[in-house]
């Protein structure tokens, strides 16, 4: 067995035929012998089964750009009309123990770190309030010695005096311990697996409790299992083969939506950025022309799911993919630590490319048609 097999003796394991079903498509799946015929198919189809989404992405769907994005403009409008769902990050603690190459937070960088105490994440939650904004997304760097279950168990509770919808990305966790932030107000977690191809992931992630791949890839089924209204995926795109890693998300979404249909499911598309950890690392395979290829076959493969379109993406770029696929988008971002109350404790994540305002991001999408939707949850 793999060392990026083996559990440590305080991970939870369950029993899930996820990572075998996802592994066994993959091996079968040769992008190259989609024809043009077999594209065009796909469009036609009233139904996206796996092999059309395959043609989708496929080097042959290339040609049929504009067509795909039509038939994902019509599913989009179709179950999410012109509704565009806002939200933004707020990075609590940039401390990380994983050792992951490309990554901004990595334990190996010189870089300012710095862990919000409740009395300033509350007037970073009070300062983003201001905005508008009515959904958060709590970030932490992995590392349960500087963030552990209760600091954040703390921020969701402070956050619920503020916001509706709260989500979580943060370092995988237990069932119990989903179960504990759920019950203090967390609505969902996200968890990217970066790639779905254990050779790289291994040569990316070189220490830490990331390392271990199928206890990362069952966090969402652990979360589902605790009960969690919802979970978000992605690839870290350019990492490994996006065709291979965007198949691999979806196929990830639609068996766990298959044993757990009644719950929400979410995706970002998420390509690399430049950070502190630049080692020639580069996401130049993944265009933007290649980005929207996979933002519209994800669409009309999985119609009910949202999307979002984050800011490491122009504008331009974000502002048309939330006509034609994407649901969802950050606006009024930061990845630094403690930047939103104009007082910048810890370095950033990465470089954004859109650093509007919410209200600039708000207001250009209500000119070009679109419906900016804060919150459509309420509580009883």
């Amino acid at each position: 067995m793999s060392d990026i097999e083996k559990y440590y003796p305080d991970m939870d394991i369950i029993q899930s035929d996820i990572e075998q079903k996802i592994k066994n498509i993959l091996d079968k799946t040769n992008f190259e012998k989609y024809t043009k015929n077999d594209v065009k198919q796909a469009i036609k189809n009233e139904s996206c089964t796996i092999e059309d989404f395959c043609a989708l992405i496929s080097p042959a769907a290339k040609d049929f750009i504009e067509e795909i994005a039509l038939r994902a403009k019509k599913e989009r409008e179709r179950f999410f009309g012109k509704n565009v769902y806002f939200f933004t990050p707020l990075y609590i603690s940039n401390y990380c123990e994983n050792y992951c190459i490309y990554c901004g937070f990595n334990c190996k960088n010189n870089i300012k770190r710095a862990k919000l105490n409740l009395e300033e994440i509350e007037k970073e939650l009070i300062a983003i309030k201001k905005t508008g904004l009515e959904e958060i997304l709590i970030l932490t760097g992995e590392s349960r010695k500087m963030s552990d279950v209760n600091y954040i168990a703390d921020a969701i509770k402070i956050s619920k005096k503020y916001f509706k919808n709260t989500g979580l990305e943060i370092y995988p966790l237990n069932i119990k311990e989903y179960e504990y932030l759920h019950s203090c107000g967390a609505d969902y977690i996200t968890v990217f697996q970066e790639t779905y191809d254990k050779e790289i992931y291994k040569d990316k992630h070189l220490k830490g409790c990331k390392r271990i791949y199928p206890y990362r890839l069952n966090s969402q089924q652990r979360a589902l299992i605790a009960g969690m209204r919802g979970v978000g995926f992605g690839a870290l795109l350019g990492l490994g083969d996006y065709k291979k890693d965007t198949l691999a998300t979806a196929l990830h979404i639609y068996y766990l939506q298959k044993k757990y249909p009644e719950r929400e499911y979410a995706i970002s598309v998420p390509r690399l950025r430049p950070t502190i950890a630049d080692l020639n690392i580069n996401s130049s395979e993944v265009g933007e022309l290649e980005l929207l290829q996979i933002m519209c076959a994800y669409r009309v493969f999985l119609p009910y799911i949202n999307m979002t379109i984050s800011t490491r993406e122009r504008a331009e770029f974000r502002d048309n993919a939330v006509k034609i696929a994407a649901t969802k988008i950050s606006a009024g971002v930061s990845t630094g630590i403690g930047e939103h109350a104009n007082k910048k404790e810890g370095d950033n994540q990465f470089e954004i490319a859109d650093s509007r305002s919410v209200e600039e991001i708000y207001n250009t999408l209500k000119n070009k048609g679109m419906q900016p939707v804060m919150n459509e949850y309420v509580w009883v």
